[in-house]
């Protein structure tokens, strides 16, 4: 008999998968073609406390074994979102991650009060986004702004957080640490990398933003190595994700000392893809007959 749910912070998923912020809304348009319910949990695309129109188009361009996207976090603000996304989520056998993103300390904390008595189970706190009142300097790539971002948000919060680091810095083992002494329950990562792709018939730049955030299978093997640090350097669960787009992915992340796995561009690519990781995970651990992932997990 394998067991395959995993527990952060008190909350039990069925099975470790998730979704990567932005890359599922928040089920909905999923919902046709694989049961969401199927999932350990669905992670929501990022709200603001106001709609945010994001950046101009074009703002997806396909790369080398992943994609780039500059969207800039579009969203219809918190109140239209507690209307439309929560309200399905609600009907789903699913755990609720809710993605906050603000340009301000005060726009993170009004996002995480008003989601205070929302039937919603964990916050996943968005530090790459620009800190308008400090030159516009992402939150995620200074350690002492994102102790203080969250200690400021851990303070409100009445479920835990999970800080999403940006994998943009010199050494995340030193961001995992500091959003550990601000008081973060969790960690996710690694966010998108920088980077910048050209059309050379247009001559112009293949998004609008001119540089976008990097992600897909090209860079899995930097995210393993990042979950395997972070996981080594701090005492708090771990959601990988990275290029994940198979079961054997999913493993090599828990392999790594992942408790949980979120699943981003490969559900552009393939829309059964959560589906076919939950299974293959199953029957990966039937064949090795492995009863509970902590039988694996940091294994290295």
């Amino acid at each position: 008999m394998i067991d395959t749910s995993v527990t952060i912070c008190g909350v039990t998923m069925k099975n470790p998968v998730t979704v990567a912020s932005g890359t599922f809304g928040s089920g909905i348009e999923y919902d046709e073609f694989t049961d969401v319910s199927r999932l350990g949990a669905v992670t929501t695309k990022g709200v603001a406390l106001t709609p945010w129109q994001g950046n101009p188009t074009p703002r997806i361009a396909e790369t080398s074994s992943g994609m780039m996207n500059a969207v800039g976090l579009q969203n219809p603000g918190i109140e239209e979102f507690l209307k439309t996304d929560i309200a399905f989520l609600k009907t789903k056998d699913t755990r609720i991650i809710v993605n906050v993103c603000g340009h301000s300390e005060e726009e993170y904390v009004g996002v995480v009060e008003r989601l205070q008595d929302e039937p919603v189970d964990l916050l996943e706190i968005n530090v790459s986004c620009p800190n308008v009142k400090e030159g516009g300097i992402a939150f995620g790539v200074d350690p002492k702004a994102l102790e203080h971002i969250t200690a400021e948000v851990k303070k409100k919060a009445k479920q835990p957080i999970i800080m999403k680091l940006s994998p943009n810095v010199t050494d995340i083992a030193e961001m995992a640490r500091a959003a550990v002494a601000g008081g973060a329950d969790a960690l996710s990562l690694i966010n998108t990398l920088t980077g910048m792709k050209i059309d050379i018939h247009r001559r112009n730049f293949a998004v609008a933003n001119r540089t976008g955030g990097v992600s897909g299978p090209a860079i899995k093997p930097i995210a393993v190595r990042m979950v395997y640090q972070v996981c080594h350097a701090v005492d708090v669960p771990v959601i990988g994700m990275g290029g994940i787009s198979n079961w054997e992915d999913a493993i090599e992340f828990i392999m790594a000392g992942a408790t949980a796995v979120s699943v981003g561009t490969a559900n552009f690519r393939n829309p059964f893809a959560t589906a076919e990781i939950i299974q293959g995970i199953e029957g990966f651990m039937k064949e090795q007959g492995i009863r509970s992932l902590d039988e694996i997990r940091k294994c290295l």
